[in-house]
């Protein structure tokens, strides 16, 4: 045998308790166990434990994160299969401490989720069955135990999850559930080979200026002979091969290509994607091979001083791009449950609230091939934080050590991907560093400066030198505080801990790498998950379903400058709901107003890990709530926006596509019956990509009756509007709204003509069954207009069930009662 061979090994596995606090029945069981998978999905399928995600299951299991788990599978080989010279077992991710032994052998200790290991079995495997064990250490206990041998240091949650190199959010968070799980969470295998394999396939295509590119593959193998070998690459129509000669191990190989289409990002082109193949040879006889997808663009950040500070900027394919993001989290709170369909899902509804970058946040995961995968597909440029978020983190060894390896083994692993926008080595660590304290309860221990200012863009410098980086999240360059607006990128939270959203209005930020504001999740998510009964915002379910630190006094003190105190729980869930959409509605909107200078904004959060109240638009059930069709608008293509500039008011116009925007811009005063009170028409001509920002006419800018009227911008299909006061302080009167339903294939289109103003109409079609989804939502209509939906996942739908006042929501029912 003499090419490598990959086995996978994901049958036959069993877990049980091996010691610690499980209840007697579990502690006496042996339970079949999925691999890839973690104890917790194991138990439930098993029936042994409630669901987690439900009430205050999370609390009832607490003790499994105290158990030491063993995972165990009989590995049957054939003496064909161990004719090869070489065997290699491969854990792809190990969650988290462990030892792991073959036939009673073991073959070492692990200690690290984020990283792939590599065992030699080659003297210890045999014809005929062969006995895989994984022995778990309790992650809680260790990382306690790690807490004390390294030194305590400061972070935002009781365990140290910072003296672990497993994900922070699995200790829990302020949106998530502790799991402090254990389990095999990626794929195993063992591969086998003789005379050489390849261990690391860097590739990187780049665009050339005549319409070709280049792509250039850096090889390194493992060999056992002592002959010449080949490396081959073909990619677009081209070929070519290098050769590795006896003795070496590395070598590199460039492959040319005359025509090739650039990738893009969404909303700027296309995302053509190429394979390129790697093969390794020797006397002509193929032994390895890799296949890398590669897509040609050109990337950088302008992060040359000007005027105003420090922009940060992307630049793809010398185009300046306006970062419409969102961050993500792990998208279930047991990871294994996120296969490439719900990527798929999940990174499809971002692109369709016109997202174009996705971060994925610090205190989870390097995320899956899957993940990257979509993103290339999908045009959705990509952020990774190296795991490191809020704490500080010892740089002594074991940690050193690990945060090494992980870190080659994914810098490896994700730099070939045409998405990957840029590196950053944490989240929210520097800004800890200089204003939580920090400072002095170290005490003079390290705290991570080594691995986010010297490790870190090091390996990046030597693995992938093409692939930007930064040393955290927010971050400011030079010698000054790291979240300095005016400077790189920045964090806005000051808005929901302690200030209303309408002060978003006083920053104008460089680039927002975060802010958000909270909101429950749909209806029929909470419901299913918090069983309260009184279900009430304070109810005991509901408590354990909100996790940030006095969630609910700030959804309060944040709702009550904007709307009136509801009196019941649904009418609370829908005001909360609204006031998140307006929140985030108000920043994005600001800060595109600011374009160029503002280059870009990611939204807190795109996603949940599982049934909670949260900064998130997408629920952890996966369905859309309010704020998801507010990102949508705020981050269309074409953009009117009305803002405050000093006591006045402008208009801007935001032109994010590629053709010119020629239209009249008409901008009315009208009371919220619909009448013209003053008017005001201008011709405006958009160049591709820019803004334009033009005064508010004085006759048009202020209000007689302030209560009652409402300024209109409109230009072509755009609208853009401005209320002269608060809702709970206007005139709105109560919805007067005409419905019809026409069946359309398998969807409905549902028709909506209002005979007054109706504000945010949005149709929470969740309540009408749990699989309907919406295309749209948070419409205004001015007295006479029409719009429509289209619905789908019902079997049936009438208008009268469309009108019901719990679907049919809007800002109205906030103010008059």
């Amino acid at each position: 045998m003499t090419r490598l061979t990959r086995r996978e090994l994901h049958e036959g596995w069993s877990v049980r308790a091996a010691s610690g606090p499980a209840p007697a029945d579990i502690a006496a069981a042996v339970v079949p166990a999925s691999v890839p998978g973690v104890v917790h999905t194991d138990l439930l399928a098993a029936g042994l434990i409630p669901d987690p995600f439900l009430d205050d299951n999370e609390a009832l299991l607490a003790w499994i994160g105290l158990v030491d788990w063993t995972y165990e599978t009989t590995v049957q080989l054939s003496r064909e299969e161990l004719a090869a010279a070489h065997h290699h077992l491969v854990f792809e991710g190990i969650d988290t401490v462990a030892t792991v032994s073959l036939n009673g052998s073991p073959l070492g200790e692990v200690a690290n989720q984020h990283r792939t290991f590599r065992f030699d079995v080659t003297e210890l495997v045999r014809e005929g069955a062969n006995t895989l064990t994984v022995a778990f250490r309790s992650p809680v206990r260790y990382a306690n135990a790690q807490g004390v041998a390294l030194g305590a240091r400061p972070r935002p949650y009781p365990l140290p999850y910072d003296a672990i190199r497993k994900a922070a959010c699995s200790f829990g968070w302020d949106w998530g559930i502790s799991t402090a799980t254990s389990g095999i969470w990626r794929p195993v295998r063992v591969e086998s080979w003789s005379v050489a394999r390849l261990t690391d396939v860097r590739v990187h295509a780049v665009p050339n200026e005549g319409g070709g590119g280049r792509v250039d593959a850096v090889v390194r193998v493992e060999r056992e002979t002592a002959a010449a070998l080949t490396v081959s690459l073909a990619v677009a129509g081209g070929e070519a091969s290098v050769t590795i000669p006896a003795g070496e191990t590395e070598a590199t190989v460039t492959v040319e290509v005359d025509a090739v289409e650039r990738w893009w990002p969404a909303g700027h082109g296309a995302q053509p994607l190429y394979d390129a193949v790697v093969s390794l040879s020797a006397d002509g006889e193929e032994t390895d091979a890799a296949t890398r997808r590669v897509g040609f663009r050109d990337l950088r950040w302008e992060t040359a001083p000007d005027a105003d500070g420090t922009p940060f900027q992307l630049v793809v394919n010398d185009r300046p791009v306006f970062v419409k993001g969102v961050n993500w989290i792990p998208d279930d709170a047991f990871f294994t449950r996120v296969d490439r369909a719900r990527y798929a899902r999940r990174l499809g509804q971002a692109k369709a609230a016109n997202v174009n970058l996705v971060r994925v946040w610090g205190g989870g995961v390097y995320e899956s091939d899957d993940f990257f995968d979509v993103c290339d597909e999908l045009g959705l440029l990509t952020w990774q934080d190296f795991t490191f978020a809020c704490a500080a983190y010892a740089e002594e060894d074991p940690l050193r050590s690990e945060v090494e390896a992980e870190a080659r083994d994914n810098i490896v692993r994700l730099a070939h991907h045409a998405s990957l926008a840029v590196l950053c080595g944490n989240n929210e660590c520097l800004w800890g560093y200089e204003d939580w304290g920090w400072q002095a309860l170290l005490d003079g221990r390290t705290w991570g400066a080594y691995y986010y200012r010297d490790l870190l863009p090091a390996l990046i410098a030597e693995l992938a030198p093409h692939v930007p980086y930064i040393p955290g999240s927010p971050f400011s360059p030079g010698d000054r505080h790291p979240n300095d607006e005016r400077h790189g990128a920045t964090h806005l939270w000051e808005q929901w801990n302690r200030r209303d959203w309408i002060t978003y209005r006083e920053h104008t930020p460089r680039f927002v790498a975060e802010f958000g504001w909270q909101g429950p999740p749909t209806w029929t998510t909470l419901t299913r998950a918090v069983g309260d009964d009184p279900l009430t915002p304070d109810s005991p379910g509901m408590i354990v379903h909100q996790k940030a630190a006095e969630g609910g006094m700030k959804l309060a003190a944040g709702l009550v400058p904007h709307y009136r105190v509801p009196d019941d729980i649904e009418t609370w869930h829908w005001a909360t709901q609204l006031n998140q959409a307006n929140a985030v509605s108000a920043g994005l909107e600001w800060f595109r107003s600011h374009a160029p200078g503002t280059s870009g904004a990611i939204v807190w959060q795109l996603n949940d890990c599982w049934p909670v109240t949260s900064w998130a638009a997408i629920d952890g059930d996966g369905r859309e709530k309010p704020l998801f069709f507010a990102l949508a608008r705020a981050f269309a293509p074409r953009l009117v926006t009305v803002q405050p500039r000093g006591d006045a008011l402008a208009v801007t116009l935001v032109n994010d596509t590629d053709d010119q925007w020629h239209d009249d811009l008409v901008l009315t005063r009208r009371p919220f019956d619909g009448a013209v009170l003053a008017e005001h028409t201008v011709p405006v001509s958009l160049a591709p990509r820019s803004v334009v920002t033009l005064p508010v006419p004085e006759a048009l800018a202020h209000a007689t009756d302030a209560a009652a009227e409402v300024l209109v911008a409109t230009a072509g299909a755009e609208r853009g509007l401005w209320y002269f006061a608060e809702p709970r302080d206007s005139a709105l009167t109560a919805a007067q709204l005409e419905f019809s339903v026409a069946r359309d294939g398998g969807e409905f289109i549902v028709g909506v003509t209002s005979r007054g103003l109706v504000r945010d109409l949005t149709l929470l079609v969740d309540r009408l069954s749990p699989d309907a989804t919406i295309d749209r939502g948070l419409v205004t209509l001015l007295p006479g207009e029409s719009t429509e939906f289209r619905v789908s996942g019902m079997e049936d739908l009438d208008a009268d069930a469309v009108a019901d006042p719990l679907v049919a929501r809007s800002a109205n029912q906030l103010v008059t009662r």
